[in-house]
């Protein structure tokens, strides 16, 4: 029978989780709930963030139809409510012989100003859940000139440029320049329709609120640009066509085949020499784990930064340090060479298990193997609809699925999400006050 290894001050074993993404804030929460507050554990929450957004959802906040102050969860009432610890700092290092994390000091966004000096914290449990990046490959430009969605305050940066194009626009006495409200998304996976079909709506909303001096039919074009073949890849054949259908419908400029060589002040250039004009760029291509994963004291990773873990989620080269979610590449139990694809239900998945197990841990009984369920994928394209397929053990097969079913589907899954986070009562009546408050504001954010 194995043991977990003890605490080296004598007290209750110390679980540490970096990063409080989806799975890391839901992994925090649980155990503090069931171990924590039995002080069979001492549960601590690294996490650079003060507050945390579930990132499936940042390209509505960057359309402006999600108020993230609705939203967003505060990681310090949230570690009180729930018996664990929470601290400010972004991990930088890692010593697996003294078991310690190594995090960089904290300089507040805004302000400029150093709130902690660096810091060590010891554990006896590593899990580490830094989730992913969006991965420009190289290409020129990108950091200067293209937005990411990678955080939230990303995502109200791209929002307010978005506003302030159009107001400026529509005050301008001159004629639009050629980049002038147009738009290009670079990456056509699920973030990038999304916000394309997101982003259909919001400018013609916000249009209406008075800047009439701006036809959004003729003034303001989206497009959306995929290197592949199809938009989707990593989805069903029958979605991507239905969402390239859709978004052709709304005259959505939907571009295959187009790879990326530059993005520049005016816009983005691709491989065949031909420029695209556009006000605002988007990198949305492309996935990777932070680069400092691939230094973690010898840890082993992939070409992307993953960490490698096996069955259990444990790393390869030390199984006192856990991975979860994207920045985890997890084999798929059943299906020979392949891992597990980097959506929001495996990070849900892994935290719900390691739960369990970290229980077991702690009884000093072994490990059991994480087997990843695939319930399926579903794309919202905005106020339009939503499309997907549901499968395996939630229909017996697989089911596709589009409409309104599948946009109750769809918020299901931020459901799951806020329960794991606040339990049922609170998620209902935090649902409820949100659905009153929405029949009292703009259906855009304006500002």
């Amino acid at each position: 029978m194995a043991s977990a290894p003890s605490s080296s001050a004598g007290g209750p074993h110390r679980i540490v989780i970096v990063g409080g993404g989806a799975g890391g804030l839901e992994l925090a929460t649980q155990l503090g709930r069931k171990l924590g507050r039995r002080g069979q554990a001492q549960v601590t929450l690294i996490e650079k963030a003060r507050t945390h957004f579930w990132k499936p959802h940042l390209h509505e906040i960057a359309a402006g139809t999600v108020d993230i102050n609705a939203h967003a969860v505060d990681y310090l009432a949230q570690s009180h409510w729930n018996c664990f610890r929470y601290r400010v700092g972004e991990m930088t290092g890692l010593d697996r012989a003294r078991r310690e994390v190594h995090v960089a000091p904290y300089v507040d966004p805004e302000e400029g100003e150093q709130v902690t000096g660096a810091r060590v914290f010891g554990y006896d449990t590593l899990v580490i859940a830094v989730g992913s990046l969006n991965n420009d490959f190289g290409t020129p430009g990108v950091q200067e000139h293209a937005l990411l969605l990678e955080t939230p305050a990303q995502a109200e940066r791209f929002h307010r440029r978005l506003v302030n194009a159009c107001v400026r626009a529509h005050a301008q006495g001159a004629p639009l320049r050629p980049q002038q409200l147009q738009v290009a998304i670079i990456g056509a996976g699920a973030t990038g329709v999304e916000l394309a079909a997101e982003l259909h709506h919001t400018t013609r909303t916000l249009v209406s609120y008075g800047l009439d001096r701006i036809d959004a039919e003729r003034d303001i074009r989206i497009n959306l640009i995929e290197a592949g073949p199809r938009i989707l890849a990593a989805l069903p054949q029958r979605m991507s066509a239905s969402a390239q259908s859709l978004l052709e419908k709304l005259k959505v400029r939907v571009r295959t085949n187009a790879r990326v060589t530059a993005v520049t002040a005016e816009g983005v250039q691709l491989a065949g020499g031909e420029a695209i004009p556009a006000e605002l760029v988007v990198w949305a291509a492309g996935v990777k784990a932070p680069e400092f994963l691939s230094h973690l004291d010898g840890l082993e990773t992939n070409r992307i930064h993953q960490l490698l873990v096996g069955p259990t989620l444990q790393t390869s080269r030390d199984e006192n340090v856990f991975a979860i979610g994207d920045c985890a590449s997890a084999p798929w139990l059943g299906h020979e060479g392949a891992t597990v694809p980097p959506r929001a239900q495996a990070a849900h998945q892994q935290a719900s298990h390691l739960v369990k197990q970290m229980q077991r841990r702690l009884r000093g009984q072994p490990l059991q193997p994480w087997r990843y369920r695939d319930f399926g994928s579903l794309v919202s394209l905005g106020t339009y609809t939503t499309v997907g397929n549901l499968m395996g053990q939630l229909v017996g097969g697989n089911f596709w699925i589009e409409g309104l079913f599948a946009r109750w589907m769809y918020q299901s899954l931020y459901k799951m999400h806020e329960v794991a986070l606040h339990g049922w009562w609170k998620t209902v009546l935090g649902t409820a006050s949100r659905f009153i408050a929405r029949r009292t504001e703009p259906r855009v954010k304006l500002h």
